[in-house]
């Protein structure tokens, strides 16, 4: 097992004392990267999270389980980082004998140097049984972290692990079926487009940040042509990758400047795929300055509210449902590892306690699209429309799925390109 760093610093700490106290010459400590210490989640953190319902009865032992989280961005930045940390308020509050704390920010700018490993670390450090990394940039340090420290649970939110076999036993991974909820998005945005021209606001690019762009142009493709009958090759759909989750200045492109640049071009619609709200505020400063522009922002369920004038609607994870499920089977002893990919509940899904994946219609959207909108969000839940069924071609021409094909759940989670129809690079550079 890794030696713990402040257990390490303590113990030199005491060496040092020791020799001083003996006439010895102390020797030159060496230097050591600072870790972040972990925080414990208070009871009325920034921002406010939802309110939880009445606490449900606690494990049979009766013994508090701590839990941790190492979050990529602050817990209030208005899209990934912020949703996860407000599920695991809501369900440290509905779960009695939980206790919630954290690492966030643990990204190069914030914290450079800083590995996931150290992070880790300081959290077993402070108790935690069982601890939830939240970026695909975490897999290998995840890992790592799991065979260092064998008696903790570790839940990779996203990654592929367990399905690829290269987990050790205490690793999971679970994620969202976002693709519904970008089908959705890119229904929103086709159906409120007038010039047919959107612009997707991209993070870094792999599998998964293909397959979403790839999913928000389907539903937009769909919705462009069969809800509102105007011909495929008038609708104008492209992405424009930053580099990272969000804006680093002086590695990433600014998204600042690139959802300006949309709008410049004659974009009317800006889908985000980045953690944090530029496409939604700039959309917002360009329809107070009398363009006519909205914007669909990403991750957390209360991003309409900073822009509701120009803002159609969000997509967002909801992890209360799967963070409350690991939980229990964690303090139950009944955790197995899995690859875990959820979905919404279609019967409600803005259902908090049940519902992994939800969409909030935003102010913008006219009482007309909304219409139409429900309508597309109900043939996507009785399982009529499928939009991942061939024929469909890569960016190159290739093939996806060839004529009445549908896509399983691994043609869809390794997704290698962008689809054809959609301007952007489909690989790093």
């Amino acid at each position: 097992m890794k030696t713990n760093l402040t257990r390490w610093i303590a113990l030199m700490t005491l060496a040092l004392l020791a020799l001083a106290a003996c006439g010895g010459q102390t020797p030159a400590a060496p230097a050591a990267t600072e870790v972040p210490a972990a925080t414990e989640a208070p009871a009325a953190e920034e921002p406010a999270a939802t309110e939880a319902p009445a606490a449900e009865e606690p494990a049979a032992s009766g013994e508090e389980f701590t839990f941790g989280m190492v979050l990529v961005g602050p817990i209030n930045d208005g899209g990934w980082s912020q949703a996860h940390y407000e599920a695991a308020k809501y369900v440290e509050a509905k779960l009695p004998g939980t206790k919630f704390i954290y690492v966030d920010k643990v990204n190069p700018a914030d914290r450079p140097n800083v590995t996931v490993e150290q992070v880790v670390d300081e959290l077993v450090a402070q108790g935690a049984q069982l601890i939830i990394t939240n970026s695909d940039d975490f897999k290998d340090g995840t890992r790592q972290a799991a065979q260092n420290h064998p008696d903790v649970i570790f839940i990779h939110a996203s990654g592929d692990d367990v399905l690829t076999g290269r987990n050790p036993p205490n690793l999971g991974n679970t994620m969202g079926r976002m693709e519904y909820g970008k089908m959705i998005a890119g229904c929103a945005a086709a159906l409120q487009s007038e010039t047919g021209r959107i612009s997707y606001l991209g993070p870094l690019i792999n599998d998964e940040t293909r397959r979403l762009v790839n999913a928000s142009y389907l539903g937009a493709r769909h919705c462009w042509t069969e809800l509102k009958g105007q011909p495929a090759d008038s609708l104008h759909f492209n992405v424009t990758w930053i580099g990272f989750w969000f804006n680093i200045p002086g590695v990433t492109l600014d998204p600042t400047q690139v959802a300006n640049d949309f709008i410049n071009a004659g974009s009317d619609v800006l889908i985000s795929g980045i953690d944090t709200t530029e496409a939604l505020v700039e959309a917002n400063k360009a329809s107070q300055a009398g363009k006519r522009v909205f914007a669909i922002p990403y991750d957390f369920k209360g991003a309409c509210d900073s822009a509701p004038d120009v803002c159609l609607g969000v997509p967002y994870f909801n992890w209360v449902p799967a963070y409350t499920r690991i939980l229990t089977a964690a303090r139950q002893g009944t955790w197995q590892p899995e690859w875990e990919w959820f979905g919404p509940d279609w019967s409600d899904i803005n259902n908090v306690e049940t519902s992994g994946i939800g969409f909030v219609t935003g102010p913008a959207l006219t009482p007309e699209n909304q219409a139409q909108l429900d309508s597309f969000i109900a043939q996507l839940a009785d399982g009529s429309l499928n939009l991942y069924t061939g024929p469909l071609n890569y960016q190159d021409g290739t093939p996806y799925l060839a004529e009445g094909e549908v896509a399983d759940d691994q043609k869809i989670w390794y997704t290698t390109q962008l689809l054809e129809g959609i301007e952007g690079q489909s690989a790093p550079q």
